[in-house]
């Protein structure tokens, strides 16, 4: 089990300047936080620090594939995914994070777990509504989508659409002028 822990930075023992951490994110991580929409998960992940004597300047990059399933197929598919976050740790009294992009740590603290911004960059950046790449190009055979062909709707030869009499005549009002 991937542990949150994993993704905490210690900051304090570093020098000013820029620093690199390399991350692998695998399904096991979002396991941990619950979410179970992946089939599997294979992501890398970059983070790049700025460090100052005030703040901390993060800047996270993901890329890499998750496997998810098909909204109208039910058919698993490798989803590409690309995302990046900045994120700026200022110190203050008390630990505050109800901004997005600010997060407030209090002087004493010598580390930062980034665990939460991760998994939430990631699952935002993928797509709300998940088509498998062979639906769009007419490349996969599923029954369902022959199924949902079947029950398509079927146009008149005449390309002329049925309408109900009613409003027709309410439309006819906005014609007469």
């Amino acid at each position: 089990m991937m542990k949150k822990k994993e993704f905490s930075i210690p900051f304090s023992g570093l020098k000013q300047g820029k620093h690199k951490f390399e991350y692998a994110v695998n399904n096991e991580f979002f396991e941990s936080f619950g979410y179970t929409d992946f089939n599997d998960a294979k992501l890398d992940l970059q983070v790049l620090l700025h460090k100052t004597s005030t703040m901390l300047e993060f800047e996270l990059k993901a890329d890499g594939l998750v496997n998810v399933d098909c909204d109208s197929t039910s058919e698993p598919y490798d989803q590409p995914i690309s995302t990046a976050l900045e994120l700026v740790v200022k110190f203050g009294e008390a630990y505050n994070d109800e901004d997005d992009e600010i997060l407030i740590i209090p002087h004493g603290e010598h580390q930062v777990n980034l665990a939460q911004y991760v998994y939430e960059m990631i699952v935002l950046a993928v797509p709300q509504k998940r088509i498998h790449p062979g639906v769009l190009d007419g490349s996969l055979d599923s029954e369902a989508l022959k199924k949902l062909e079947e029950l398509q709707p079927k146009e008149r030869k005449d390309n002329t659409k049925d309408t109900d009499p009613r409003w027709d005549a309410l439309k006819k009002l906005i014609t007469d002028k």
